[in-house]
């Protein structure tokens, strides 16, 4: 029997797809109160929250994560129905397993055996749990990290519960992200017959200069934590689907992924600088996704790094690679922020699943964290 294992299982079998949560956080709140802890259930629009806190003294060191999954898309592609929590030759089978309903598991029973041996630790802990980070991300966490900031309430530092790992448990943590802006830009034109172009107005060949200079630009040269910024041309789409007509407006989607080398502010002028200088007439309009954020070598990296090689007898290295998580919302209030979970290699896929192994691993290395910073 494993404590890790079982509560993974019961997480998994509730279908908690964005934004449900399926009764996750009622389980895992039940659970914390019997240690301590005292649940604060946050709902906003159609996003159900949980801020549980055990402790009033600092420092807070949080755990977070989400309860709810992507879709699992044709059911009839997975070796095992996604939400049976199916454990098979080593591996707990279903959607969430590794992203991150395994994670939340492996938090939980590390934070109840944590407790059992220390109840009189230091600081707090804190549980930050939310139910739409796979969804639109504007009723979960955020809303939550806004809620304690009017009250004046800090996380010190925080474990996101992220699948981290790449080709084996904890070879890899991360303790920053790159920034993330998309830009929609309508370049006009006019539309008209190509055989009489001089009565028309050709959008796409109006931007090719732009677009080949928007491509090319060397935006910044990155640092020590973060590679170079990086923007991709994500959607393009002009004309009506006929051959003989030249379209009136050109529409592109592209993102940055940005460095602390540069602001999302300092991103805008440049396009707008290109554009004007490519003499194009535009709309122009942004989604700013989340700022970089990094965490320096310190008190939670070593915490980190110490429970890991006390596990695992290695140590991590240190990343700032791949896409966003909640922990944007978190380290803007100061707070110390790293990821850490299980391997990436199924999350979203058919057919996700985790370790049952490293599952156990990962809540043995959360404690070892908490005894680090709390005893």
């Amino acid at each position: 029997m494993s404590d890790v294992l079982d509560l993974a299982k019961e997480l998994i079998r509730r279908e908690s797809v964005t934004p449900k949560d399926a009764g996750c956080q009622h389980v895992i709140a039940e659970r914390l109160a019997k240690v301590g802890f005292k649940n604060e259930p946050m709902f906003f629009v159609d996003t159900l929250n949980t801020w549980s806190r055990r402790g009033e003294q600092k420092p807070n060191v949080c755990f977070a994560g989400h309860t709810d999954v992507v879709p699992t898309g044709d059911e009839s592609k997975w070796r095992f129905p996604p939400f049976a929590g199916i454990e098979d030759n080593g591996y707990l089978h279903g959607r969430g397993a590794a992203d991150m309903k395994g994670s939340l598991a492996a938090m939980v029973v590390a934070t109840e055996r944590f407790v059992a041996k220390y109840p009189q630790h230091k600081g707090s802990i804190s549980f930050l749990i939310t139910s739409d980070e796979e969804g639109p991300f504007i009723n979960g966490t955020t809303r939550v990290i806004d809620t304690l900031e009017a009250r004046n309430e800090k996380i010190d530092m925080c474990i996101v519960g992220e699948p981290s790992s790449t080709d084996k448990l904890a070879d890899v943590v991360k303790n920053g992200r790159r920034g993330s802006l998309t830009a929609f830009l309508t370049v006009k034109g006019k539309q008209g017959h190509v055989a009489y172009p001089h009565l028309a107005n050709n959008p796409v060949h109006q931007s090719s200069g732009f677009l080949q200079a928007l491509c090319s630009e060397q935006w910044d040269q990155g640092n020590e934590f973060f590679p170079a910024t990086s923007m991709q041309i994500s959607n393009i789409h002009a004309g009506t689907g006929a051959g003989n007509v030249i379209p009136g407006d050109l529409e592109v989607q592209f993102n940055f992924r940005y460095s602390t080398e540069l602001t999302a502010q300092q991103i805008q002028e440049r396009v707008v600088a290109m554009l004007e200088q490519h003499k194009i007439t535009y709309d122009l309009s942004w989604i700013h996704n989340g700022q970089p954020f990094i965490t320096e070598p310190g008190e939670l990296i070593d915490a980190v790094q110490n429970a890991i090689h006390e596990q695992l007898g290695y140590s991590a290295e240190l990343q700032t690679s791949g896409g966003t998580s909640d922990g944007r919302f978190i380290a803007p209030t100061g707070a110390k922020v790293i990821e850490l979970g299980p391997r990436n290699a199924t999350i979203h896929q058919v057919d996700e699943c985790v370790s049952c192994e490293d599952l156990e691993n990962l809540a043995l290395i959360y404690e070892g964290i908490l005894r680090q910073l709390l005893t």
